[in-house]
């Protein structure tokens, strides 16, 4: 892939596809942790003399405008990290978005509003997402791929506008595609993996492919229900994927046949019901009464969790061990987080939910060797996957 070194921008309009979509109450950003990640790019072009016109998406409002997810409180805060003014573009590539960007000069920047008030954006007929990718593209002269956490979508941003522009791939993208290959490629041994998360069903592809790759596979979150019950004990009301069950006992066939150690919660903080303040008590893994359901790790699973990681080399993490929001099931994600960072080992978060914890539990982010933006892109780079954003910003 092409850098950004690569590129003349002096004077020219680049178009950056950043990934700013972070969670908002009202107008308040909660973590701002992905705009963070998007401004050593937007700064170094900035510096360079280009005329940088950000464009990104914000929550699911399909295809149509809705306040609610507006960027605008993005723009100020890009604009405080930025120390300096981001020009607000009221629409994506009407009026607005022209005469925003035919008015910037070297150095400055500007936001176009959410991409996904378009339905071309993220239109499945190739015709419709490719008129909106060439109005799009009118607005510039160049494009940067910078939003790592999009690139596993086939989005007009993503994936059309790279074909209609000189392009290349902004500092963020090619740092995660960095980390990712040293996961899939040279990992150094012992190689651990934990993975949590609700369902199963989200991890089936990632699971399959690493079963190939890892010395030790540790398996927290709402998902270990159904390992548990697919070894045949009760789960209570505890989260649990029938229609699962016979894929995840291949797993664990395929794991013992390949001598890959896969280590499942020995006990559970029981629930009542779910709810932040849900009486519970420790129980065995393997014994969950009928009306209780597992929300966190227990103490001897959290133990057993940083044991099997002390001595591990590389690590990936992704999913929470348990409902890390209410603060009586958080102690299960808290102790693998903070195993990875007490550990010597090369250890990747793998973004989502997983990179929120950290931020949420207040634990150091330059703890970990990297925190990725993009979590579901992880899993499918993981996974073996061809992402679309990365195939175009390489063609």
């Amino acid at each position: 892939m092409r850098t950004i070194d690569d590129l003349d921008v002096k004077g020219r309009r680049v178009l950056v596809r950043a990934d700013l979509n972070v969670p908002l109450d009202g107008e308040t950003i909660t973590d701002d942790g992905r705009i963070r990640a998007s401004v050593p790019t937007i700064k170094a072009l900035a510096g360079r003399g280009a005329k940088v016109i950000v464009c990104a998406h914000l929550g699911r409002p399909k295809g149509a405008v809705n306040p609610k997810y507006s960027l605008r409180p993005v723009a100020r805060r890009l604009g405080e990290l930025l120390e300096a003014d981001v020009a607000f573009a009221e629409d994506v590539v009407g009026q607005s978005a022209q005469s925003t960007a035919e008015s910037l000069q070297e150095g400055q920047v500007a936001l176009l509003e959410n991409l996904r008030f378009e339905p071309g954006e993220e239109s499945k007929d190739d015709a419709a997402r490719r008129a909106f990718a060439e109005k799009l593209a009118g607005l510039a002269e160049l494009y940067v791929g910078d939003g790592f956490g999009a690139v596993h979508r086939k989005h007009a941003s993503v994936y059309d506008v790279p074909e209609l522009l000189p392009h290349a791939a902004g500092g963020l993208v090619v740092a995660e595609v960095e980390v990712l290959r040293k996961l899939t490629e040279g990992a150094e041994r012992p190689y651990a993996v934990v993975l949590g998360g609700a369902k199963v069903s989200d991890k089936l592809g990632v699971i399959a492919n690493l079963l190939t790759k890892v010395d030790r596979l540790l398996i927290g979150g709402g998902m270990a229900y159904t390992f548990l019950k697919a070894q045949g004990h009760e789960v209570g009301n505890s989260l649990l994927q029938e229609d699962q069950l016979d894929q995840v006992r291949g797993f664990l066939n395929e794991a013992a046949k390949r001598g890959v150690e896969l280590v499942l919660p020995v006990d559970v903080l029981a629930a009542t019901h779910f709810a932040a303040d849900a009486p519970y008590e420790v129980v065995e893994a393997t014994a969950i009464p009928a009306d209780r359901e597992g929300l966190d790790l227990g103490p001897r699973s959290r133990e057993l969790f940083a044991t099997k990681l002390a001595d591990a080399h590389t690590v990936f993490w992704n999913g929470p061990m348990g409902v890390f929001e209410f603060e009586a099931f958080s102690g299960g994600t808290r102790a693998v987080a903070e195993a990875l960072i007490a550990s010597d080992a090369f250890t990747v978060v793998g973004g989502g939910d997983s990179a929120a914890a950290v931020r949420q539990l207040g634990l150091p982010e330059d703890g970990f060797s990297h925190i990725s933006t993009g979590g579901g892109a992880s899993l499918e780079y993981l996974e073996g996957k061809s992402l679309p954003g990365l195939a175009a910003l390489e063609g």
